[in-house]
């Protein structure tokens, strides 16, 4: 249900973290201290819970249920071809990695362009590339990729 008028403001940003919570808590998942992707159990149901009805005709827009709690960093990232990215942990902060193109595969679980998944901070994890390699985007706070 789009607006005549739009306003990207409708919600403050303590508001938006309020509807994470409840969402998150209707839900019953817990996302503290665990990777989670678009693609695992639950995503679904948070990604209709967290629908927006505030955008221009034309548009589709939810809610990720993760949010970064400090300062953060972007990076562009292109991945070869089936390559292993070892097993790793970005200590200084939480971390978001959206797949913008390609794939990648976590947990046997391949996320493509589209997916995300939310890293937090000092959670060791590794993945796959997919066969036709992968363009990410990263948003890490505090910290380099």
């Amino acid at each position: 249900m789009a607006s005549e008028k739009f306003n990207p403001n409708r919600l403050s940003f303590d508001e938006g973290l309020e509807r994470i919570r409840r969402a998150t808590e209707e839900a019953g998942i817990r996302l503290e201290g665990r990777i989670f992707t678009s693609r695992d159990e639950g995503a679904d149901s948070l990604r209709k819970a967290l629908a927006v009805s505030n955008v221009p005709d034309g548009f589709r827009k939810y809610q990720l249920p993760v949010y970064l709690s400090e300062r953060s960093q972007m990076f562009i990232s292109f991945a070869e071809p089936d390559i292993h990215t070892p097993e790793h942990s970005h200590d200084e902060g939480d971390g978001i990695r959206f797949i913008a193109g390609g794939s990648i595969i976590y947990e046997g679980k391949e996320l493509t362009a589209g997916d995300w998944m939310f890293i937090p901070r000092g959670q060791s994890y590794s993945f796959d590339v997919g066969p036709n390699g992968a363009l990410m985007c990263y948003c890490y706070c505090c910290c380099c990729a």
